[in-house]
């Protein structure tokens, strides 16, 4: 609900970029600033830019992150959610501090938060995408989460051996720094699609595909960080609804893309599907004591 709860757990990015890393940032007034004097507004919206320069052409607009929420909010991911929740939920820390890479409109996040509540478990959380308008949602959240626009290509602004969880659910991932920023024994989980996630949907309108080989790929970068608890492998087959699959196309990568076919005279596609396929997989991983 503020960056006050989270505000420990970040880094000055202007230091780090001198080779000053883990430069503790502290709140004063509207602002977060750090012993060297380098400073960061709070937005009037409760998030911070940690960004220092230009958000890309590819971060999510307004319009994006707005088919996200309805999309998340059809049921379509619950699945998906519930298995990230109930994964974290086997973590050990009494109130675990959780990384959200790539966070979007903090949904996930939000899920997990929630599901450790109902454990008793007080947790907090920092949302991190390079989308404002993204981070506009995610400072709305109900529980304890701070908002925070930083790239995840990057070196992420928060301090090295800080939180307990990090999660990456469909999101760009550095297993180098996920491992940094975790604590001796935390847990990572990550969401990456199966080839066979949105199968029907993909080929009837041409969108992005799966890269072939990438949950091999994926392996190997991050057994070469943290190793490997389990994979858990969630597919269903959800229907859905023209206005679903409208909003699942516009809220990622595909919305930057016009491969899909044009609409129909009535405004939507001619064959849109009525169900999907959802196939992913859920990497636990963890960094070594």
């Amino acid at each position: 609900m503020s960056l006050a709860d989270v505000t420990d757990l970040l880094a000055c990015p202007t230091c780090a970029d001198r080779e000053l890393p883990d430069t503790p940032l502290v709140p004063d007034g509207s602002t977060l600033r750090c012993p060297r004097g380098h400073a960061y507004d709070v937005a009037r919206q409760g998030h911070v830019n940690l960004l220092g320069r230009a958000v890309p052409r590819n971060a999510d607009s307004p319009a994006m992150v707005a088919a996200r929420e309805r999309f998340l909010g059809s049921g379509a991911y619950d699945d998906v959610a519930d298995a990230l929740a109930t994964a974290a939920a086997r973590t050990g820390a009494d109130a675990p501090a959780v990384l959200d890479v790539g966070a979007g409109p903090g949904w996930y996040l939000d899920r997990v938060l929630a599901r450790l509540d109902d454990e008793g478990r007080t947790g907090r959380g920092v949302a991190l995408d390079v989308s404002p308008a993204a981070a506009r949602r995610a400072a709305r959240s109900p529980w304890s989460v701070g908002a925070v626009v930083a790239d995840a290509w990057e070196r992420l602004p928060v301090r090295s051996d800080a939180v307990d969880l990090a999660l990456s659910v469909f999101a760009p991932r550095q297993p180098a720094e996920l491992a940094r920023v975790l604590v001796p024994g935390g847990t990572a989980l990550v969401v990456s699609p199966l080839p066979e996630h949105l199968a029907s949907l993909r080929e009837a309108w041409g969108l992005l595909d799966v890269e072939p080989g990438k949950q091999e790929r994926l392996a190997a970068t991050f057994s070469e960080h943290l190793q490997p608890v389990d994979e858990i492998d969630v597919r269903r087959t959800v229907r859905v609804d023209r206005a679903t699959v409208e909003d699942l196309v516009a809220m990622g990568p595909n919305a930057f893309h016009h491969h899909h076919q044009q609409p129909d005279d009535a405004g939507g596609h001619a064959d849109a599907p009525d169900v999907i396929e959802v196939a992913v997989r859920l990497g636990v991983w963890r960094r070594p004591d």
